[in-house]
């Protein structure tokens, strides 16, 4: 198994993240006797769901002191993956996402937990099958994200964005659009994320990200130069190169409707109680293709894992088991979080949250029809996931045709992982 590309220009820092992440100078117990459970995680002030994981675990179990190793989340999979290539002994990794899981699991780098998948309520856990590597399971998912559209009511309008076409969309964006310079107001904004284009399109058209044939890609690529065009959307090589973050579009009001993952309301809810914005938003159904009545979306569930190399493996399996179950559901619900495990109680816990908006169409944006997986698992996919980001940038900043960066898609995915 090769390494992914991005990992060969991430071994330079290897030194420096075994310091920063305490690998092999820190006992597995305090003072005390407490069992030290360390857990890579990103963001952690501005990423609440991990505080209220970790203070509910400590709160059952007392003889526990877990630790955040606190990475920042555009660095984090790189990051991850130089500590594992060192040797790291941090007990728990976040699972970002599906491609960052095939890549550590299929290099052995996790402990099997398909003894523990056997005992659960499969039907209760959404996105589980998504760690199902020939049979076998080395993650549990706590979140299970799907994308709708977020709105600030304000700019909105009152608009109906309950049965959105991606025509109707870029109409309603490019009508939304205000202003000029400091002062102006995008109709909409998309993230530099390729899955903003590529996963819709994939969801959307049964399209295989993995086949090398992405000409199912071009609508949505022709949508999106063409609202930077018109001056609707922010351009990509501006987000990219000032390193906006797609919260502050939305909380600042400089763009009225953006797409983004369920993953948001969390700190939405919590930048608010803060008083940090004051912003009243809301959420609707990813737009379609076309209105047939149902809502196509894509997602991925976050997960934890057990470091194959972890000092307290014990523990750590039993952090992992909580935080995907019921009562890590219910911490993470209660704070806006859509969890992995579900039943009714969670989900009235989700809508309970202060500030949460509950009308029928925020209900409508969770509720989707089909969610489909971001990126498929396999041995391949973090090698094409980067060849895709690659070309996405390219094509996004104008430095390629749509034409040609789709060509070139397929053409490296063949030559380069094949």
């Amino acid at each position: 198994m090769r390494y992914p590309l991005r990992a060969l220009t991430a071994l330079a820092a290897l030194s420096l993240l075994a310091t920063a992440c305490g690998a092999g100078d820190e006992a597995a117990k305090t003072a005390d006797g407490k069992s030290i459970v360390k857990i890579a995680l990103w963001n952690y002030k501005s990423t609440p769901e991990f505080k209220a994981l970790i203070d509910g675990f400590e709160a059952e179990n007392p003889d526990i002191d877990v630790r955040p190793v606190d990475i920042l989340a555009d660095d984090y999979s790189d990051k991850v993956t130089t500590m594992l290539a060192g040797g790291d002994t941090t007990d728990v990794l976040t699972m970002k996402n599906v491609t960052d899981y095939s890549r550590f699991a299929t290099r052995g780098q996790l402990r099997s937990l398909g003894s523990d998948v056997k005992k659960l309520d499969r039907a209760k856990y959404s996105g589980l099958d998504a760690f199902d590597l020939d049979g076998d399971y080395f993650a549990l998912p706590y979140r299970q994200d799907f994308w709708v559209l977020f709105y600030n009511k304000k700019l909105v309008k009152g608009a109906d964005l309950s049965h959105l076409t991606w025509s109707d969309y870029a109409k309603l964006a490019k009508k939304l659009t205000k202003g000029k310079g400091d002062s102006k107001v995008y109709g909409t904004y998309l993230h530099t994320w390729r899955s903003v284009i590529q996963a819709i399109s994939a969801a959307q058209t049964g399209g295989d990200l993995l086949g090398g044939d992405y000409s199912f890609f071009k609508d949505q690529y022709e949508m999106a130069l063409d609202l930077q065009k018109s001056g609707a959307a922010m351009p990509f090589s501006t987000a990219k190169s000032q390193q906006i973050e797609y919260n502050s579009m939305l909380t600042t009001g400089k763009a009225a409707i953006v797409p983004m993952g369920t993953w948001w309301p969390a700190r939405l809810l919590q930048e608010k109680a803060q008083g940090l914005h004051d912003v009243d938003w809301g959420m609707a159904p990813m737009p379609q293709i076309t209105d047939d009545g149902k809502t196509v979306t894509f997602g991925s569930p976050t997960a934890f894992a057990v470091n194959k190399n972890a000092k307290s493996s014990e523990a750590a399996e039993k952090f992992v088991l909580w935080a995907s179950g019921p009562k890590g559901a219910a911490a993470i619900a209660k704070i806006g979080v859509h969890p992995a495990y579900s039943d009714a109680t969670v989900m009235n816990s989700l809508f309970g949250v202060d500030g949460m908006p509950t009308d029928a169409l925020s209900k409508q944006a969770m509720s989707p029809d089909t969610v489909k997986l971001e990126m498929p698992v396999s041995d391949k996919s973090s090698d094409i996931d980067q060849i895709l980001t690659e070309e996405h940038e390219l094509v996004m900043s104008g430095e390629k045709s749509i034409d040609d960066g789709i060509k070139d898609m397929g053409a490296r995915v063949k030559s380069e992982v094949e």
